[in-house]
C-alpha cells in the first residue's frame, strides 16, 4: 500500500488552480524529485502533504501510523537556542517532554552525532550550511517514514551539498524533494514527477530521459493546439455567415462551436521563457585583469587571500569555488579594485565596462516598485541604442504589467534574482561579474542563462555552488584550498575534481552503444511510406499508453486497491512495468524515424 496518496486533489488561492484534480502516490523507500517552474505550486504541494492545510477538493490518504517531516525552503528566522534544543523540539511539544525522557535524550544525541553537529553551539551563530543540517536533524529525530525537502541545497556550498547527498543516499525512508540542482537530482532521484499548469505528471524516469520525453510531449501538444485553433477559426468564420448558422439542421454545429470556445477559454498556456539578452558593448583590451603575488586580510586576522597570482584575458569565463565564508566575494572585490591589496600588484586592462550581480541583492530598493528599480524612475530605457518601454522590457523577464508595478518587498526569491538580472542587463558591459546568480531560479531559466553566458562575447567572473552550471559555462576555476591559498585549474567543476584528486568518487561513464544498437546514418537517408505512417501514429500511441499509465497510478494510489486479490494487484503492477517498457521503445522508435525523416528531407 502507498504511504501517501492524493485522490482528485484541487487547491488554489484566487487565480488558476495550483493543483487541478491531481492524483499521486508515494511508495516506501522511493526518492521522488518534484520539478516545476517557479510559482507553479511545488511548495504548496509539500505543505499539503505536511498537513499544514487541507485541499479545496479531494482527499489525501495516509497509511496508518505514517510519520512525515518537512524541511522548508527558507530557514525560519525566529528560531534560536542551542543545537540540542532545536533538534529536541522535533520530538514534540513540552507536554511530552517528561515521557520516556531517557529514550528521547538518547535519540536526540544519536541524531546530532550522525549529523556531525556540536550540541552546545547556538543556532543563531551557525553558517547557512550548518543551519540547514540542524533543521534536517530536527526533522530526522522523529524517525519519519517520509521526508519532504523543499530546495534543500539553497545557499549551501559544494562541500555541504555533497555531504547532504551522501547522507540522503543512506536514508532508509521515503524522500520527496524539490530542487534546481541538476547534479543533486541526478544523484538522488529514482523517480521524477512534474507540476505543470495544475497537473502532476509522473514521468517515472531519470532526469535525462525526462528532458527528452518532456520536449517530445511539448512538441506534440503544440501540434494538437495548432490543429484545435485552426478548427476553431474555421467554425468562427462559418458562424459569422449569419442566418445559415441558426437553421435547425446546423444547431449541432453551433453547440460544437460553443464547446470549442469553452475549451479554449479553459486552456492554460505553457509558462513563457525568460528572454535573456546582454547589451552590446565595445571590446575591452586583450588583458582584462592581472594579479601578481596579491594578498589581502582583514585587520588582526589571517590573510583571506595569500600570494595569489592570475591572468584573466578577454573572453575568459572563470568560475570561483570555495566553502561559505572562505572569501569568494572578497576575491571578486579585490579583482575589481574595490579593495586594495595589502601586498602584490593588481593591473586592469583598458575599456572595461563592468556589470555586477550581487548575491545579497543589495542593489534592489525594497521600497520601490519592480519597474522603478530597473528604470530608475524612467518609463523608457535604451537597449542597444533603441528605446524600449520598461513594461515591455520586464515582460521579457516574466514580469506582468501588474507585477512590474508591485513593490520589490512582495517578490519571491526567484523573482528577485530575475529582477536583478533584468537590472544588470540594462547596462552595456564587457565584464560580467555574477555572485551566486543561480539561487531560486528554476531549471529552464538556469539553462537559458547558461546559453546567454556561453554566447557572451566578453569576460565572465562567476561564483557558484551549482556544479552543472559551472561545468557548462566556465573555462577555468579558481578554488579556495584553505590558509588563504587559491588554486587555478583548467575547465569546470568536474575538471577540478579530476585534477585535484577529490574525496568524491568519480561517476562511471555511460556504456557506449555497440554499432549494432546504434542506427547507422547511411541507413536513414530514405523513409518509406510505411515508416512515414508509423511516424504520424506514434504520438497518438504514446498518448494512449500514458493515459493508461496515469489511470493505473490513480488506481494504485487508492488504499482500497490493495484490498483486491493478490493476482489482480500483481497483474496491475506487471502491466505498469510493461507500459514503461513500451513507452521507452516508442520514444526510441520516434527518435529514429524523425532522424530518418529529416535526413530524407535534406537529401532531396
Amino acid at each position: 500500500m502507498a504511504l501517501i496518496g492524493l485522490r482528485d486533489v484541487c487547491i488554489g488561492f484566487g487565480g488558476p488552480l495550483l493543483l487541478d484534480h491531481v492524483n499521486f502516490y508515494i511508495e516506501r523507500r522511493e526518492r521522488v524529485c518534484l520539478l516545476g517552474r517557479n510559482g507553479t505550486g511545488k511548495s504548496t504541494l509539500m505543505r499539503l502533504l505536511n498537513g499544514e492545510f487541507a485541499p479545496d477538493e479531494g482527499e489525501i490518504v495516509f497509511q496508518q501510523g505514517v510519520r512525515v517531516s518537512f524541511l522548508p525552503q527558507e530557514v525560519p528566522r525566529e528560531i534560536s537556542g542551542t543545537i540540542l534544543e532545536i533538534v529536541a523540539s522535533g520530538l514534540g511539544g513540552p507536554e511530552t517532554a517528561h515521557n520516556d525522557a531517557g529514550n528521547r535524550l538518547n535519540r536526540v544525541e544519536k541524531t546530532i552525532s550522525r549529523m556531525d553537529l556540536d550540541p552546545g553551539e547556538r543556532f543563531e551563530t551557525l553558517s547557512a550550511g550548518l543551519k540547514r543540517r540542524t533543521m534536517l536533524a530536527r526533522g530526522l529525530v522523529s524517525e519519519p517514514d517520509v521526508l519532504l525537502l523543499d530546495e534543500p541545497t539553497n545557499h549551501l556550498d559544494i562541500d555541504a551539498i555533497t555531504w547532504m547527498e551522501e547522507f540522503l543516499l543512506r536514508f532508509d525512508g521515503t524522500l520527496l524533494f524539490v530542487t534546481h540542482d541538476r547534479e543533486f537530482l541526478k544523484k538522488l532521484a529514482t523517480r521524477t514527477v512534474e507540476l505543470d499548469r495544475g497537473r502532476l505528471i509522473d514521468w517515472s524516469c531519470d532526469y535525462e530521459t525526462f528532458q527528452k520525453r518532456k520536449q517530445a510531449a511539448l512538441e506534440t501538444e503544440a501540434v494538437h493546439r495548432q490543429r484545435f485553433d485552426e478548427k476553431l477559426a474555421r467554425e468562427e468564420a462559418w458562424v459569422r455567415q449569419g442566418v445559415k448558422a441558426r437553421r435547425t439542421r446546423n444547431e449541432g454545429r453551433v453547440r460544437e462551436l460553443e464547446r470549442l470556445r469553452e475549451a479554449r477559454r479553459a486552456r492554460r498556456e505553457v509558462i513563457g521563457s525568460v528572454r535573456f539578452k546582454a547589451q552590446d558593448s565595445a571590446s575591452s583590451g586583450k588583458l582584462v585583469i592581472e594579479a601578481e603575488g596579491v594578498s589581502f586580510g582583514y585587520s588582526g586576522e589571517k590573510p583571506v587571500i595569500d600570494d595569489f597570482s592570475t591572468v584573466i584575458m578577454r573572453g575568459d569565463k572563470t568560475g570561483i569555488i570555495g566553502p561559505n565564508g572562505s572569501g569568494k566575494t572578497t576575491l571578486l572585490r579585490l579583482l575589481l579594485g574595490d579593495l586594495p591589496p595589502e601586498k602584490g600588484v593588481l593591473r586592469h586592462g583598458v575599456n572595461l565596462e563592468t556589470a555586477y550581480f550581487d548575491q545579497l541583492r543589495a542593489q534592489l530598493d525594497e521600497s520601490k516598485s519592480v519597474a522603478e528599480n530597473v528604470g530608475d524612475g524612467n518609463d523608457i530605457i535604451l537597449f542597444n541604442g533603441k528605446p524600449r518601454h520598461i513594461i515591455g522590457y520586464l515582460n521579457d523577464f516574466l514580469f506582468s504589467p501588474e507585477r512590474a508595478r508591485s513593490p520589490v518587498s512582495t517578490l519571491s526569491g526567484g523573482e528577485r534574482n530575475r529582477l536583478l538580472l533584468a537590472r544588470m542587463f540594462t547596462k552595456p558591459s564587457n565584464l560580467l561579474v555574477l555572485d551566486e546568480p543561480t539561487n531560486d531560479l528554476d531549471m529552464e531559466t538556469l539553462e537559458l542563462l547558461e546559453d546567454l553566458l556561453l554566447d557572451y562575447p566578453g569576460t565572465l567572473l562567476l561564483v557558484s555552488h551549482d556544479r552543472a552550471f559551472l561545468n557548462n559555462v566556465v573555462t577555468s576555476t579558481l578554488v579556495f584550498e584553505g590558509e588563504g591559498r587559491v588554486g587555478e585549474y583548467v575547465g569546470g567543476y568536474d575538471d577540478w575534481v579530476r585534477q585535484s584528486g577529490p574525496k568524491e568518487p568519480s561517476r562511471p561513464e555511460k556504456p557506449v552503444k555497440s554499432e549494432k544498437q546504434r542506427p547507422k546514418r547511411e541507413s536513414r537517408l530514405t523513409i518509406s511510406y510505411k515508416e512515414q505512417r508509423e511516424l504520424e501514429q506514434i504520438p497518438g500511441i504514446i498518448e494512449l499508453l500514458e493515459a493508461e499509465q496515469n489511470e493505473l497510478y490513480r488506481s494504485m494510489s487508492d488504499p482500497a486497491f490493495y484490498r483486491e486479490s493478490g493476482a489482480e494487484v500483481a497483474t496491475a503492477k506487471a502491466r505498469l512495468q510493461a507500459i514503461e517498457e513500451e513507452l521507452e521503445e516508442a520514444y526510441q522508435r520516434w527518435e529514429i524515424l524523425e532522424m530518418k525523416a529529416r535526413d530524407a528531407a535534406n537529401a532531396r
